[in-house]
């Protein structure tokens, strides 16, 4: 299988501009034929909690559609990151849409106490990458949480796939967990993660890859947009930037 992290620099709040920019990262990774393409955390509006309440978005949300039709045109599955209105509240999620199927989504389970004046926590949606039930979801905080990670290898996972929006002062925290969780459960482990600005702050950009040894073989630098890939099959890698 061929998983595909796109680093992105979002514009705060400029869903048109982030979803142009979505489909250019989305084209660079074209030819070299992902079965799974994943963006960072809220990549589509920015990481900025205290907007969210404005830009908010919902499953139908016709801004989305082109997502749909490039999975289709590309037997491509694509996961971008934005805050998800329900009649419940605002969730952080990941939309996932797939080629001739319904989108569907992964909503965070644990928020960051900063988290929760503008979000509600995860208590619907899927656990795990439809494609593929061996895929096990995480959006940034929840890379922290042990019982995520427990509960992701007690489920059969192979594979951690960690969607986030770290500054360079959560990063080195959050690659050195990672690293950890791929040697403990024997899991490939995978991080998206923004480049930029976010939330007042710099992010830390560093998506990266390890192997079930928790081995790191793949890693972007901080600033840079581009793609890394990995196959599966052979932990070959690949990177592009835009």
């Amino acid at each position: 299988m061929k998983i595909c992290l796109a680093q992105a620099r979002p514009i705060s709040g400029d869903v048109q501009a982030n979803i142009i920019n979505h489909k250019k990262l989305i084209a660079l990774a074209a030819p070299f034929n992902p079965d799974l393409i994943v963006f960072p955390e809220l990549s589509v509006t920015g990481y900025e909690p205290k907007l969210a309440n404005d830009l908010a978005m919902r499953l139908e949300d016709d801004r989305l559609d082109d997502f749909q039709r490039l999975s289709d045109q590309m037997k491509m599955t694509i996961a971008c990151g934005l805050p998800l209105q329900v009649v419940e509240g605002i969730l952080i999620s990941l939309i996932i849409f797939r080629p001739q199927v319904p989108r569907s989504f992964y909503s965070k389970k644990y928020l960051h106490l900063d988290e929760e004046p503008y979000f509600i926590r995860g208590s619907q949606g899927v656990d795990s990458m439809d494609m593929d039930k061996n895929i096990a979801l995480a959006i940034c905080y929840e890379i922290s949480i042990e019982e995520h990670a427990d509960d992701a290898a007690g489920r059969g996972a192979t594979i951690y796939l960690a969607s986030a929006d770290k500054t360079t002062r959560g990063i080195k925290e959050a690659i050195e967990r990672l690293a950890t969780i791929g040697k403990k459960y024997s899991m490939t482990v995978l991080l998206a993660n923004c480049a930029g600005t976010c939330d007042g702050g710099v992010c830390g950009g560093k998506s990266s890859i390890w192997n079930k040894q928790g081995v790191l073989i793949g890693q972007l630098e901080q600033r840079e947009q581009g793609i890394l890939m990995i196959d599966t099959k052979n932990d070959s890698i690949i990177k592009k930037w835009l």
